[in-house]
């Protein structure tokens, strides 16, 4: 009888935040997969469960990852836990979960927090389509090119910054995407908890002369297309797209004017005219 993998979502902060599932999750596992030993054994103490940990991480998972789905295979269970937040994620455990997967392993994901989208429900700024890209690149080129293809989304991003890069990213950011809205989520359901919204220059000009500490999240409203490029036709096929996916005609009218740079009542004036067509 094979065992079982558990994808374990931790708290991000909080440490009110790890459900009681998760824990009676971490007592059921032989062994606890973790980025960090003592990180991890200070979380399970905090909960009262002894349970012995190893290291797994970028560095481990390759050579590793069939080790311990052989012990799973042999009627383990064994637990996966990043840092913070969900495992696989912007975090190690994805190749492990693959192998698995493909020996037909049972793989159980626990949830738990994640900071993107923790960030995009107290933005303001409209929630579908999104995409999560996870960590910037480090060299301003890189990054660059990134946020080009961040434009050509066309919706709401999310990513995560270093907070020694974050003014400077977003200065990368704002000839590329123009002066979006953004809200900037600092410190997640920690004591220090902070989100900062605005345009791209308000919130560089709110930031640029402080020291900024702890976990970042970016939250990007649409790039707008080239005006040129904004006709009717278009604005009403977003539109319906919307609101075939479910949402509500306000919010699709709000996220398609966020979209294509547009007031409102543009879209309401243009959604009228294709109508009437």
């Amino acid at each position: 009888m094979s065992g079982k993998l558990l994808i374990i979502g931790t708290p991000i902060g909080n440490l009110g935040d790890l459900s009681p599932r998760a824990v009676e999750a971490l007592r059921s596992a032989d062994l606890v997969l973790c980025e960090d030993t003592r990180h991890t054994r200070g979380l399970l103490t905090h909960f009262g469960i002894d349970k012995p940990t190893q290291r797994f991480d970028d560095h481990t998972e390759d050579a590793r990852g069939g080790t311990f789905a052989d012990r799973i295979e042999g009627g383990e269970t064994v637990a996966l836990v990043s840092d913070a937040g969900m495992p696989v994620i912007s975090d190690p455990g994805f190749r492990l979960v693959r192998i698995a997967r493909e020996r037909g392993l049972t793989v159980e994901p626990i949830p738990g927090p994640f900071a993107g989208v923790l960030a995009l429900v107290a933005s303001g700024i409209a929630p579908l389509p999104f995409t999560f890209l996870g960590f910037t690149p480090h060299r301003h080129g890189e990054r660059s090119e990134f946020y080009r293809r961040l434009a050509a989304l066309g919706h709401t991003a999310i990513v995560y910054e270093s907070p020694e890069r974050l003014v400077e990213s977003l200065r990368d950011a704002l000839p590329i995407l123009g002066d979006v809205e953004i809200a900037v989520a600092r410190e997640m359901t920690k004591l220090h908890e902070e989100l900062i919204r605005g345009t791209i220059s308000e919130v560089i000009a709110a930031l640029e002369s402080r020291s900024i500490k702890g976990e970042v999240t970016v939250v990007f409203a649409a790039a707008a297309p080239p005006e040129s490029n904004i006709v009717p036709d278009d604005v009403a096929a977003e539109f319906a797209r919307l609101r075939d996916s479910g949402m509500r005609r306000n919010d699709a009218v709000k996220a398609v004017a966020e979209k294509f740079g547009l007031r409102k009542n543009e879209v309401y004036k243009m959604l009228l005219q294709e109508e009437s067509e």
